[in-house]
């Protein structure tokens, strides 16, 4: 008897020491995942630091000579004696008009497919549009651009900006915007091949979202008449519209910083000119194309586009998150 039971105490130490040794790995496990998730936070802002400082100490020597002037020096002569004559105005304007005709021609065309894909498309049908509308994602940017330097550029110039251009001439304002001559490189062109690379990224996010919509929701608005138009509007977009910001915001972050395929179709001439049928630069075409040639002020103020470039990315970004934050505040959540 006296055996049993210093047996089951043996036991039972033995089962309360496995216990803690358990317990013990699992504080241990814990612990290390709580480094490593923390140490990986941190290595994110250190990286982020790392570039925004090595940014600054590129463009110092421009910021230094240019000062404020370069946001509004419109000039670009690197070769300029005695000083180069730098100004970023070009490529900035290049960057925001080429980035907001883009989201013009892409937002409503990427939502469009995505209701047609949820509300209205064929089952058959629905997947593999999908997939294609998926894949033109995966296309490189360099081909993008080498079709529009070979293919849509010439198409544009001899049957598009011709008609455009006629069609606008005795209208005032408009005249101006869209004034000839027809070119094969220009800030139009760049623009529309900007909206079919962000295309993709409007359409999959909206296409997504839609698809959270409670179908209740939906059978609830056509069972009391409404039309597929009147439950879009009234019900799938409501429902579903922080996450179409988010996806439109996306796109715009990617029209903002695309190079290779600009850099084909856009003319990279720093002349800012008020017909979107001009050739015109961006911040991102400007670096690709010089910045192997530069050198020492050249350089910098390339660098500080690049610089302007970050800064311009991350306030859009940045007011693209206080927008989602205040549609979910006004939602309750």
């Amino acid at each position: 008897m006296t055996d049993a039971i210093l047996e089951a105490h043996v036991t039972e130490g033995a089962l309360l020491a496995t216990r803690r040794r358990t317990l013990v790995s699992l504080r241990r496990g814990d612990r290390a995942f709580f480094w490593a998730t923390r140490l990986s936070a941190y290595a994110v802002l250190l990286i982020l630091g790392g570039i925004i400082l090595s940014l600054l100490s590129g463009a110092w020597p421009a910021m230094k000579v240019y000062g404020f002037e370069f946001l509004v020096t419109q000039r670009w002569a690197p070769n300029a004696m005695p000083e180069p004559i730098l100004g970023g105005l070009g490529p900035i304007y290049g960057t925001l008009v080429s980035s907001l005709i883009a989201m013009a021609i892409a937002v409503p065309v990427g939502l469009g497919i995505a209701v047609f894909l949820t509300e209205i498309c064929p089952p058959r049908l629905r997947q593999p549009i999908a997939t294609a509308v998926e894949l033109l994602a995966g296309i490189p940017s360099i081909i993008y651009g080498m079709w529009g330097f070979f293919y849509l550029g010439p198409f544009l110039a001899e049957y598009f900006q011709p008609a455009v251009i006629g069609l606008f001439a005795n209208v005032p304002v408009l005249n101006e915007i869209f004034k000839g001559p027809s070119s094969n490189l220009s800030l139009f062109n760049a623009s529309l091949v900007l909206a079919i690379m962000i295309l993709p990224f409007v359409t999959s996010v909206a296409r997504d979202v839609f698809m959270t919509v409670p179908p209740v929701l939906k059978e609830a608005a056509y069972g009391i008449g409404c039309t597929t138009w009147e439950v879009v509007r009234n019900v799938v977009i409501p429902y579903t519209r922080v996450g179409v910001i988010g996806g439109v915001m996306l796109a715009l972050g990617r029209a903002l910083g695309e190079t290779m395929a600009v850099t084909f179709v856009i003319g990279n001439s720093f002349r800012i000119s008020q017909s979107i049928f001009a050739p015109s630069t961006t911040i991102s075409a400007a670096i690709a194309s010089e910045f192997a040639e530069s050198s020492d002020l050249h350089q910098s103020a390339l660098i500080l586009l690049g610089f302007l470039l970050f800064v311009l990315t991350f306030c859009v970004l940045a007011l693209a998150r206080l927008m989602l934050m205040r549609l979910e505040k006004r939602a309750g959540k």
